[in-house]
């Protein structure tokens, strides 16, 4: 079983094991020779998801980030706002059942670029669903390690355009750094270390935890506020074993 504090998705995994290298400049800001700041000069796609840090929470636990509704939306949503290049697979690692996702590359978030996952759960789903979609793909490939992605048959997809969206994880290509997450979201309600390299900034009120690594690339990953407390426990509990091994390290060097 995933945990949700590592992240909410297989293939944001992949994607960032892939670009952990790949640091791009600490920009989070118009590009120069656009006056829509759309690196990609797309202005009109641009101008129709708003950009990370605008998030809409509601009375009902629900929220809209990145144009899609959390919670209420489904992959159809996304196919809709991103365009007929979004990918739609069950995503599963040894000894798991999957998970339903959707991949957006590149997706454009105002005039922030990066890739975009979305985790999705059908209606009364099951294990034997997700297991029964898996026996009737098209095809499957491996991904990063040992985790497989499992291409849906066309029939089979229909049916997973209705999925409900239950998380997004957001990969900006442009790299950041404390100051501009504060700039930008705002102040946290915490921040929590889950290990050496990675930082947690949390903004339960919009159920959004932007993950700074110092290593790799950054992560946004988005839950409905209603769902926060199921993102933010694992990671408090992350946070406690990662300082009690810190202060434990000193005395066994003794």
């Amino acid at each position: 079983m995933k945990t949700w504090h590592t992240i909410l998705s297989a293939t944001a995994v992949s994607v960032l094991a892939a670009l952990a290298i790949v640091r791009g400049p600490q920009w989070f800001g118009p590009a120069s020779g656009d006056p829509q700041g759309n690196p990609q000069g797309q202005a009109a796609k641009a101008a129709g998801t708003p950009p990370p840090w605008l998030v809409t929470a509601h009375p009902d636990g629900s929220s809209e980030a990145l144009g899609l509704a959390l919670g209420a939306g489904t992959l159809a949503d996304v196919r809709q706002r991103f365009g007929a290049d979004t990918q739609i697979a069950i995503i599963a690692a040894p000894g798991e059942d999957g998970s339903l996702e959707a991949f957006v590359d590149p997706a454009q978030a105002g005039f922030i670029a990066g890739k975009l996952v979305v985790t999705a759960a059908l209606p009364a789903s099951s294990p034997a669903t997700l297991r029964s979609l898996r026996e009737r793909a098209l095809k499957s490939e491996f991904m990063e390690s040992t985790t497989r992605k499992y291409t849906l048959r066309a029939e089979d997809e229909a049916l997973a355009l209705q999925a409900r969206i239950v998380a997004l994880s957001f990969i900006p290509q442009a790299s950041l750094d404390a100051d501009i997450i504060l700039a930008r979201f705002g102040t946290p309600a915490a921040r929590l270390r889950s290990n050496d390299r990675q930082e947690h900034f949390l903004y339960p009120d919009k159920g959004l935890d932007v993950i700074l690594d110092s290593e790799g690339k950054e992560l946004l990953q988005y839950v409905a506020p209603r769902d926060f407390e199921r993102l933010r426990a694992p990671l408090q509990a992350a946070s406690a074993a990662s300082a009690t091994s810190a202060a434990s390290a000193p005395q066994a060097a003794r």
